[in-house]
């Protein structure tokens, strides 16, 4: 199983007290991903927010500089908002990414953790599934044909239409999702890889979810062994875990209280008490020592057979220093335990 790591950047404190700012979020960022590359992870997912504190607005750019900077770890995005981009772009941005890292690029492509994007690009919410089926069909393609005719409701159609660079097989295009039961079902018929971006739940609750997936792709005749789970969720590691859940718990706070306050809402974050049966066995947040990691990685994926599992680290304006010390955790001590239990 792939182990890593997913940020959508994240403005950080820095020592004097004041906040860095959006341009050092995105350099920030990449020295984070070379720095996962050295310590051994997996893969690295880069998403899509477009915030002040959360401002990588392009994960393709990033992408494209991490490929040529790193050596073997695994990149992609999580995830591309495809309903408020281009198709065609989305292509062309994640193949040109993928030729730069000799062929680690993949691309999760969702409907978004927000709906920040419509507005921004004129789109209008009430189009919400509409413009993601039908550019997830357009998208799909475009990864199969260096020449697409294709027509729809939701841009301008092509008939012959070159798209380049090319990826040899193709991109692998996984289906992103919150946990709608409709996307599980999505991907399934599609016979596409499904990502799920958790917050909370249960082990109990995703392995229904993913249940509903490897069933509807059965029905629609689909390998089993084509089919792939990975799991994007909130976590921690420190040499404490009573330190790792503490002091991730003020982060994870201060990032819900942020958003909150620009979207104009009230704290969607957990209370403590939440917090902590979410961040022990049984919950879905991985926050704690890298044995106590290891073994409900290790557990989950018993139960799931899920093939990828990614952390989400930085939040709430988390110093570098914490987050380079839990990614090499992540990296030295989490991940090697993981694979050997499961290479067994």
């Amino acid at each position: 199983m792939e182990i890593g790591v997913y940020s959508f950047g994240n403005v950080r404190r820095r020592d004097d007290g004041s906040l860095g700012s959006t341009a050092e979020a995105i350099s920030d960022l990449l020295q984070v991903i070379s720095f996962a590359d050295d310590v051994g992870l997996d893969y690295f997912g880069v998403g899509e927010h477009h915030t002040t504190t959360m401002p990588v607005s392009s994960p393709s750019t990033v992408l494209a500089a991490a490929g040529a900077l790193t050596k073997q770890i695994r990149l992609g995005s999580t995830v591309t908002v495809l309903g408020t981009d281009d198709p065609v772009r989305v292509y062309q941005q994640h193949a040109t990414a993928w030729a730069l890292s000799g062929g680690r690029v993949d691309i999760t492509a969702g409907r978004g953790s927000s709906t920040d994007s419509f507005p921004l690009f004129g789109y209008r919410l009430e189009d919400y599934d509409r413009l993601y089926a039908e550019k997830l069909d357009l998208l799909l393609a475009i990864n199969a044909n260096e020449r697409v005719t294709w027509q729809g409701t939701v841009r301008s159609p092509l008939r012959e239409a070159l798209v380049v660079p090319r990826v040899e097989g193709g991109l692998k295009i996984w289906l992103g999702t919150g946990g709608n039961p409709g996307s599980s079902v999505r991907a399934g018929m599609l016979g596409l890889p499904i990502a799920y971006g958790i917050l909370g739940g249960t082990p109990e609750h995703w392995v229904a979810q993913a249940e509903l997936y490897r069933e509807a792709a059965a029905r629609a005749g689909h390998d089993p062994e084509c089919l792939d789970v990975a799991v994007a969720s909130h976590g921690f590691v420190a040499s404490s875990g009573a330190d790792a859940k503490e002091r991730f718990y003020g982060y994870e706070r201060a990032a819900f209280e942020v958003y909150a306050k620009e979207h104009g809402g009230a704290m969607r974050g957990r209370d403590r008490a939440s917090f902590e049966a979410d961040a022990s066995p049984g919950g879905m947040i991985f926050a704690g020592s890298p044995n106590e990691i290891a073994d409900r990685l290790i557990a989950l994926h018993h139960q799931l057979g899920h093939s990828r599992h990614i952390l989400q680290m930085d939040l709430g304006h988390i110093t570098m220093r914490e987050l380079l010390q839990a990614v090499e955790l992540l990296g030295t001590e989490v991940a090697p335990q993981v694979r050997r239990e499961l290479d067994r």
